[in-house]
């Protein structure tokens, strides 16, 4: 199937719209971090129940990701991604509106089923509006705001929370969605995925191992990783995606082809953007406490001295994704995903609770320019390695991975913390902060080993195409 021609107004608006949405969404992954404490104390609850005021929207998110893509490609993916949004938006006016925690995480958890549709139908809107040669610009821009989006939730909660309440997080999301809703239904043309009937059994399968996998790194280090809770979640989820790889194996059209993993850019792409995330969740979720329990800033405080790592995230995304389009993705994976390692290995290498913040600088720095690099390249590799067809499913995947990866980051580098450190005093937290943020770095740099096994340029370019051209072409690797 050929990729559609869209006008370049149309373009700019599903750049827009879809990055526009998926800021809220990505905004919302952390952005109750920061205001834990003033939650707390209004609603009367406890630090392990707020706890799930992010766990639930992340469950939600992580799990739906995929069925996201399929209920995109069979009743279009703009009509889905602007009930995504009317779903985000109505949930969030719940969020504002609770009177008890309990409340509030169900609020939550409807808000992540909002957020699944956003993120995973933006992505697969954006990458079939915009042909291959500037597909990787667009994801860049797109991209570079999620994740300038994650990395300032701690930030944006912060300061809303201390300057207004905490209430505001959520009203906020409301008018933005309730003028981008009509403009979706307007300004971006419908697209389909090419299956017409709706795989329940793989649904079933695929949703119930995702979850097994997400309650068992959630939970892993409050019921204990030896728990038969944690066990049995993790080897079931572990079971019935295995099962669901078997089911959709045997079927003529699969929910995601099984096929697709044989592809070197789909498969070391979704692996590396795994990684990717791991480390860059794992160190949202520290650095912002290490500010405010090391040098005493407040939230707001801490959250703009993190300005020179996460305003990388907006400004060198784009331009990396423009240079994907050149070069190809691989040197970007891989130089992007050791520097993003590279800049953690040094902080927490410097960590100790006498230093001066402007030793962190640089290494933010550092780490901030090697995300933004591997991002939009990492999601270039996974949609550009499949044909039109399948950017849905494609781009599911990529998202499922992503939310995996973040959920498995915070899971592991918790457990490091704890086990290194504490929070009785500055001194104790450091003793927790540097093996934990050295555990991330590792994970990055992983990232950047797989990397390496991209396809070169012209051979991803050829993977796309069909058969008879692509055996026309000398591959070049």
């Amino acid at each position: 199937m050929s990729t559609p021609i869209v006008s370049a107004m149309t373009q700019r608006w599903v750049l827009a719209l879809g990055a526009i949405a998926s800021l809220m969404a990505a905004l919302d992954t952390l952005v109750v971090a920061t205001a834990l404490g003033t939650i707390r104390e209004d609603l009367g609850a406890s630090v392990q129940t707020l706890e799930w005021t992010v766990n639930g929207y992340n469950l939600s998110f992580a799990v739906l990701l995929m069925t996201a893509a399929v209920v995109g490609d069979r009743f279009g993916r703009r009509r889905m991604f602007a009930v995504g949004l009317a779903i985000f938006v109505a949930a969030s006016a719940a969020c504002a509106m609770s009177t008890s925690v309990v409340m509030l995480i169900s609020a939550r958890v409807v808000q992540g089923v909002g957020a699944a549709l956003i993120m995973t139908l933006a992505l697969a809107l954006v990458s079939a509006a915009f042909p291959p040669q500037r597909r990787g610009m667009a994801i860049g821009v797109l991209e570079g705001i999620t994740g300038l989006a994650v990395a300032c939730g701690p930030l944006v909660g912060g300061a809303v929370a201390e300057g207004l309440s905490w209430q505001w997080i959520f009203w906020l999301n409301v008018p933005i969605g309730l003028i981008a809703i009509p403009l979706v239904l307007k300004r971006i043309p419908e697209t389909f995925g090419p299956d017409t009937t709706a795989d329940v059994a793989g649904l079933v399968l695929l949703t119930g191992g995702a979850f097994g996998v997400v309650w068992g790194l959630v939970r892993g280090n409050i019921a204990g990783w030896s728990s038969v809770e944690i066990l049995v979640a993790l080897v079931g989820g572990v079971a019935l995606i295995i099962a669901f790889a078997v089911w959709e194996a045997r079927r003529p059209e699969p929910m995601i082809p099984i096929r697709l993993f044989v592809s070197r850019g789909f498969a070391a792409g979704n692996t590396a953007t795994f990684l990717l995330f791991a480390g860059l969740f794992g160190s949202v979720f520290f650095y912002a406490q290490f500010l405010q329990i090391v040098f005493d800033y407040g939230p707001l405080g801490a959250g703009l001295r993190l300005l020179p790592w996460t305003l990388t995230l907006f400004f060198c995304a784009p331009i990396a994704g423009m240079l994907a389009d050149r070069i190809g993705e691989r040197p970007l994976m891989a130089g992007g995903l050791a520097m993003q390692a590279g800049g953690m290995f040094w902080i927490a290498r410097i960590a100790e609770p006498g230093m001066s913040y402007g030793s962190m600088v640089i290494p933010l720095i550092v780490s901030g320019v090697g995300v933004s690099m591997a991002i939009p390249s990492a999601q270039t590799a996974v949609v550009g390695a499949v044909e039109h067809a399948v950017l849905g499913k494609a781009a599911g995947a990529n998202s499922m991975m992503r939310e995996l990866g973040g959920v498995f980051g915070i899971a592991v580098v918790v457990a490091v913390f704890t086990g290194a450190g504490g929070y009785g005093s500055a001194a104790e937290f450091v003793d927790g902060f540097g093996p934990a943020i050295a555990v991330g770095a590792a994970l990055a740099l992983l990232g950047a080993a797989v990397a390496l096994a991209m396809p070169g340029r012209r051979a991803a370019v050829a993977s796309v195409e069909s058969p008879e051209v692509a055996e026309s072409r000398p591959s070049r690797l």
